[in-house]
C-alpha cells in the first residue's frame, strides 16, 4: 500500500510539474472561438497560409497571405519575429499543420493553428472580407 502511495505522488508531482511548464516551439490547435480571441491581440503575427486566390475569394479581415504551396514559402516566412505567437490558418487545416510544423523546426516559439480552417469559420457565421 506504501508502494501505491508514492508511485501515486510521484506521478501527481510529474503531472503537476509538466503542465506547469511551457514548451518552446509548441503548436496548439485552437478553436474559432479562440482564434477570435487571438486574432484581437496585438502581439500576434497572424497568417492565413492558403493560395493568393483561396485569400482574395474570402480571408479572415487581418490575416497576412503567405501561401504555403509557394516555392518561396520558407523564405517568406523567415522574416517574421519567432518570438513573437503566430497564428495560421488554412481552407480546412491540413496546410495550416504543416506549416506550424515547419515552423517550429525553424524555431518559432509559440504557433497556434485554427482547427477546421477558413471553411469552419466561414460556416460558423463569423466575419470575413473578399479582395475582388
Amino acid at each position: 500500500m506504501k508502494k501505491a502511495n508514492i508511485f501515486f505522488s510521484f506521478c501527481l508531482i510529474f503531472f503537476a510539474l509538466s503542465c506547469s511548464q511551457e514548451v518552446e516551439g509548441d503548436i496548439k490547435v485552437v478553436s474559432i472561438e479562440e482564434m477570435q480571441a487571438l486574432i484581437e491581440s496585438d502581439n500576434v503575427q497572424f497568417i492565413d497560409v492558403r493560395t493568393p486566390s483561396e485569400y482574395n475569394n474570402g480571408h479572415i479581415a487581418s490575416a497576412q497571405n503567405i501561401d504555403f504551396m509557394s516555392p518561396t514559402f520558407e523564405e517568406d516566412i523567415k522574416v517574421l519575429d519567432k518570438e513573437k505567437p503566430v497564428v495560421l490558418y488554412c481552407e480546412k487545416g491540413g496546410r495550416s499543420a504543416k506549416c506550424a510544423e515547419k515552423m517550429k523546426d525553424l524555431g518559432f516559439k509559440k504557433i497556434y493553428d485554427m482547427q477546421g480552417g477558413f471553411s469552419k469559420w466561414k460556416h460558423g457565421g463569423l466575419p470575413y472580407t473578399k479582395n475582388l
